[in-house]
């Protein structure tokens, strides 16, 4: 009698790795830490081997390699090219997500470049482009703009298919809010360690708006986006719902970590039954997305397969 149905299928398994040799667990995600390289690929074998068909690197990077305009993001041997071919050697079978912004790798923690306490849009895209073609080289299979640039979609849509990688596909984070309830992610790339304040309102979207998601989304499909994503997850199911309504396109939801980091409080200090784990995600589904990028993914498909 079910109306809708979750599955391994329709989770993807954010990661966060870091280019040192120890797993260092992130305090304010339980259960969540930043993966040497070889700790990765074991969690990426047991995530295919419970149906879970894609994964999505997130980098910590080391201080002294973080720059003003985040020059280590395109350099092709960095943590995330060398995680990517590794995985790609090492776990057949399984699609690889990259994460196209410069947030990790600038000494400020800004998404872009920044001139004069203000992200600039052209010189940021520039950027991203070159980010994105190294990653593609190293074997990634999506690539996901996360940045809220205008006009990124595009210009990394034509420098793909010239660089010979039409093949990769694009998943924008179309509506991006800025929102506070991605605090522990920030703790867990290391970017609350950057000198200055983080406002990314700039560029990032206002969370009392909605129609706006709809032109985000429509000038992303527009420049060859293959799917959209709306971050973050529970407190926008109504945006997921109005634009798989509109577009009919593949639609993906982030449940990001201020999300896990609640219910996986509530959960291991007896506030809450466990089953609230799928059931929150069963709710992304029933909102209209395709697939849900969740910490929870390795549990909860383990709960599924339980039945």
């Amino acid at each position: 009698m079910a109306e809708t149905v979750l599955t391994s299928a329709d989770l993807i398994l954010p990661i966060f790795i870091h280019d040192r040799e120890e797993i260092l667990p992130v305090p304010s995600m339980p259960g969540v830490s930043r993966l040497s390289i070889p700790a990765l690929v074991d969690m990426v074998g047991t995530a295919r081997d419970l149906g879970i068909p894609c994964i999505a690197l997130f980098p910590a990077i080391d201080p002294s390699l973080k720059t003003d305009d985040g020059s280590e993001a395109w350099r092709e041997d960095n943590v995330i090219c060398r995680a990517v071919a590794e995985i790609k050697r090492q776990v057949p079978g399984i699609g690889v997500l990259c994460d196209v912004a410069l947030d990790p790798f600038t000494s400020h923690g800004h998404d872009g470049i920044v001139h004069e306490d203000y992200v600039v849009n052209d010189e940021t895209v520039a950027a991203l482009v070159r980010q994105a073609v190294a990653q593609a080289r190293a074997g990634c299979d999506i690539i996901a703009p996360s940045d809220m640039m205008d006009g990124r979609i595009g210009a990394i849509r034509q420098a793909l298919d010239e660089a010979g990688f039409d093949a990769v596909r694009i998943m924008s984070y179309a509506a991006k809010y800025a929102s506070a309830f991605y605090g522990p992610f920030r703790d867990a790339i290391g970017t609350k360690m950057a000198k200055g304040r983080l406002d990314k309102s700039t560029y990032q979207m206002d969370p009392a708006n909605s129609n706006e998601a709809l032109k985000e989304v429509a000038f992303d499909l527009q420049e060859g986006a293959d799917m959209v994503m709306i971050k973050p997850g529970l407190p926008y199911l109504d945006i997921i719902r109005r634009v798989k309504d509109a577009f009919k396109v593949p639609t993906y939801a982030y449940q990001v970590s201020g999300e896990y980091a609640m219910l996986r409080g509530a959960v291991d200090n007896g506030w809450m039954d466990e089953r609230v784990i799928l059931e929150a995600l069963m709710s992304f589904k029933r909102a209209g997305a395709d697939g849900i990028l969740s910490y929870f993914s390795i549990e909860a498909a383990r709960r599924l397969r339980a039945g």
